[in-house]
């Protein structure tokens, strides 16, 4: 009876350790084959370009190729939930964005994940100023002059948005919230079409990413009113911040993070975490980075998840006060 309770007994001890060493063992050999990772947008986006800059130098890192794998569709719902569904193996990365795990979850009720509790944050990996633009033609040259002008005419201004529930919708929103003001909301099917239509005059007011717009306010097709980033834009040294106009809210920068499946492996994730941080501290990253008007960010899993968490809570407050609700 002694021996069958110290054979039993051994049997406990070699499971607990193998439990332990299994995990690492697993972790030293990661990643021992190519790795995925999913761009929930199109090719050619702020997203993609982003995504492919960190895939090259993360697969660098690690010493294995990661292939992008562009999945777009449904506000980027598509490739997210593909993210979702697969292994938490560390072979099936993804990026998130301010649209998939902040926008998505607050005006979409039906998604096929949550953003919260179907992932495994491991790091943000990039800011992209916004910029608020004006067509010339609308008689303001500052900020202020604007809001003067959208408050003594109510409903008359108008703004693209690249879709209802986009960044740029729901930036939207927001400055008529920030700024007491009241403009028309005018939905585009995608970034181009709104564009071209704000350089048209059709439309007086754009929201977008800087890099896309850039081009069109440095040859005077477009007037900037703000930035929304931390700090003035080097390209754009005379326009300020929304911060700085008084507009607190508005001033988010888009985000691009890295995302695994949930439960991944702790000893994987901090692999993962590791290779990004010694990336994000490379000098041509950030030079790259840098002609986008972006900047890297350099904080941990635990910071990227009460992030999206924080992104999520606002989101919900703004499409409650701007009754926004998406199928």
């Amino acid at each position: 009876m002694q021996r069958r309770q110290f054979v039993m007994g051994l049997c406990v001890v070699a499971s607990a350790l193998s439990a332990v060493v299994a995990p690492a063992a697993y972790a030293q050999d990661y990643p021992n084959k190519p790795i995925r990772l999913i761009v929930p947008f199109p090719a050619g986006g702020t997203t993609d370009i982003v995504g492919r800059l960190y895939a090259d130098k993360i697969g660098k890192a690690l010493g294995q190729t990661i292939v992008v794998e562009n999945r777009g569709g449904a506000g980027g719902s598509i490739g997210s939930g593909a993210i979702a569904q697969a292994a938490p193996d560390g072979y099936t990365l993804g990026i998130a964005t301010a649209s998939t795990h902040g926008i998505n979850p607050a005006i979409y009720p039906n998604l096929p994940f949550d953003a919260e509790r179907d992932f495994t944050p491991i790091s943000n990996l990039a800011l992209v100023p916004n910029i608020m633009t004006i067509n010339p033609k609308v008689p303001a040259k500052n900020m202020a002059e604007f809001i003067k002008l959208a408050k003594s005419e109510p409903g008359k201004l108008t703004y693209a948005s690249a879709g209802n529930g986009s960044v740029s919708h729901m930036m939207g929103e927001l400055f008529k919230i920030a700024s007491g003001t009241d403009i028309l909301h005018v939905p585009y099917r995608g970034v181009g079409p709104a564009l071209n239509d704000a350089l048209a005059g059709q439309v007086d007011v754009m929201y977008d990413n800087l890099p896309s717009t850039l081009p069109h306010v440095l040859g005077g097709k477009l007037v900037a009113l703000a930035v929304a980033s931390p700090k003035r834009v080097a390209a754009l040294p005379d326009v300020p911040t929304f911060a700085e106009a008084g507009l607190t809210p508005v001033n988010d920068a888009a985000w691009f993070g890295l995302i695994a499946p949930a439960n991944l492996p702790k000893p994987v994730l901090d692999k993962l975490a590791a290779a990004v941080n010694q990336v994000e501290n490379d000098e041509d990253t950030k030079s790259r980075l840098a002609a986008l008007g972006a900047e890297t960010v350099n904080d941990t899993p635990e910071q990227f998840a009460k992030q999206i968490a924080t992104e999520i809570a606002k989101n919900k407050r703004i499409a409650k006060e701007a009754n926004i609700k998406l199928d």
